[in-house]
């Protein structure tokens, strides 16, 4: 139950960092516009906390990849609503 716990914590972060990153500091670069955007950063995400959870004994590789999968869904929420703000702005 902690593990579980633990992951969603460590998913949500990610998802809500990204997402406010994207839109406050990547609203007018446009390769993060594109669709590998997401990709490209949840596959970094995950290739990153790899090592980290293999250090830590709650955790395993199905927390990297969730933070991982959290991570390009914050980058595609970001970039959907900088791109609907610079549209109705």
């Amino acid at each position: 139950m902690i593990t579980l716990a633990i992951a969603f914590a460590a998913a949500a972060f990610g998802y809500l960092q990204t997402r406010g990153f994207v839109r406050r500091r990547l609203a007018y670069v446009d390769a993060v516009h594109t669709g590998a955007a997401p990709v490209v950063a949840g596959v970094a995400a995950a290739a990153l906390a790899m090592p980290v959870v293999a250090l830590l004994p709650l955790v395993g590789g199905g927390t990297a990849l969730l933070f991982g999968a959290a991570v390009g869904a914050g980058v595609s929420a970001g970039s959907r609503a900088s791109r609907q703000r610079r549209i109705t702005a």
